[in-house]
């Protein structure tokens, strides 16, 4: 069905993916049963270029799966997920040889081929690049789809990198993949986030491939590494539309920022914490930014037991804690890294949690409105 901008939201959750709509200045939940009832969606896209939603599962011992509904279905439709081939290298590459490539003194083991196990991120190309589709995995492997995602290659060029011999997981037990930026001005500019493996970038769309994340600080790692762009764990990266030399990216160590694309990166500290999994930024304006801060490490619950939503209004020289319409009570909600986004208006923001609960705010930020407090844990949240 025909959604104008920012009118419908969809959450994908452990149990299934829900649509709300707004009705004037009201959001109505559309149906009590949500699509794929009882089965994990790791992740949710709309292409706004042809109106297509795509939906990951993660079904655990029957594997990942994809679907897509297209423009006014009211069904959905089976595609073959991201998956890599039995020649595939096996997760962990060779080391690089004194000359910077691939040792190739050993011949690949086709039986350590890895097996997808999560479906990270999604994303469409734009207009310039009909069909195009990006899929982010874990473990660490970029795909990429020509086709509306009836068909799936690996990046190569990506996989077979040297470096990520050293990536590792963060939460999870291998890398992935769980940002990706299409550069709005051309779509053969991408930037991706590893978590652990830093920020990866090309502008010859995925021929080829330089790390991003010149200047970043990892204050887990040896003195010595501290400052290695390979060695960061970016939590999520998010790019400006209107001004696409501006990402923010929160990290495990903090916010960063750049205002030349990846090439050098600011550290910037907020309060109550610089800690945490999501951010988003104004669509319009690079210096507005949204963040949901957490206690770091392996606490990861709101500081002090109260959850709030930090903005900065000037690049991170200084942070507004936003709280009014969120829990009062002692909360323990955390919000996973897609669990947080901003409309095309760059006004309306949706957030939901771990534990199931769903806002909205309609005035970036200064008030938020519950939608549910029901909900199975929210993996993502994403306008229409």
């Amino acid at each position: 069905m025909e959604h104008a901008t920012g009118a419908t939201l969809l959450v994908a959750t452990r149990k299934g993916l829900f649509t709300w709509q707004r009705e004037g200045a009201v959001w109505r939940l559309m149906s009590s049963t949500p699509d794929f009832p009882g089965e994990p969606v790791s992740m949710v896209l709309h292409d706004a270029r042809d109106g297509t939603d795509y939906a990951a599962l993660n079904l655990g011992h029957f594997g990942v799966k994809l679907w897509c509904r297209a423009r006014d279905a009211q069904t959905w439709t089976e595609l073959p997920p991201p998956a890599f081939a039995p020649q595939t290298p096996p997760q962990t590459p060779p080391q690089a040889s004194s000359g910077g490539a691939p040792s190739q003194d050993t011949a690949p083991d086709d039986s350590q081929a890895p097996c997808v196990d999560l479906l990270w991120s999604l994303e469409a190309a734009g207009p310039d690049a009909p069909g195009v589709l990006w899929a982010g995995t874990i473990p660490g492997g970029l795909f990429r789809s020509g086709d509306h995602g009836h068909s799936w290659q690996l990046v190569e060029s990506l996989w077979n990198r040297p470096e990520r011999a050293e990536w590792m997981g963060g939460g999870y037990d291998h890398a992935g993949i769980h940002s990706i930026c299409v550069d709005p001005r051309d779509s053969r500019q991408v930037m991706v986030a590893v978590s652990t493996g830093g920020v990866w970038r090309t502008r010859d769309g995925g021929d080829t491939w330089a790390l991003a994340a010149s200047g970043m600080e990892a204050d887990y790692m040896p003195p010595e590494r501290r400052l290695d762009p390979n060695a960061q764990d970016v939590h999520r990266l998010v790019q400006c539309r209107d001004a696409p030399n501006a990402l923010w990216a929160q990290h495990h160590n903090g916010i960063f920022r750049t205002l030349d694309y990846g090439a050098s990166w600011r550290r910037i500290q907020a309060a109550p914490s610089s800690f945490g999994f999501a951010v988003v930024v104004d669509p319009h304006d690079p210096d507005i930014a949204w963040f949901a801060p957490a206690q770091r490490d392996a606490c990861r619950i709101p500081v002090d037991a109260r959850l709030v939503v930090t903005r900065t209004r000037d690049g991170g020289e200084s942070f507004t804690s936003l709280s009014q319409g969120l829990p009062e009570t002692p909360s323990y909600d955390l919000i996973y890294r897609h669990g947080m986004d901003i409309d095309a208006s760059g006004r309306t923001l949706a957030m939901g949690s771990t534990t199931g609960s769903l806002w909205i705010s309609d005035n970036a930020g200064e008030q938020w409105q519950s939608l549910s407090t029901h909900l199975p844990p929210i993996y993502a949240v994403r306008f229409v």
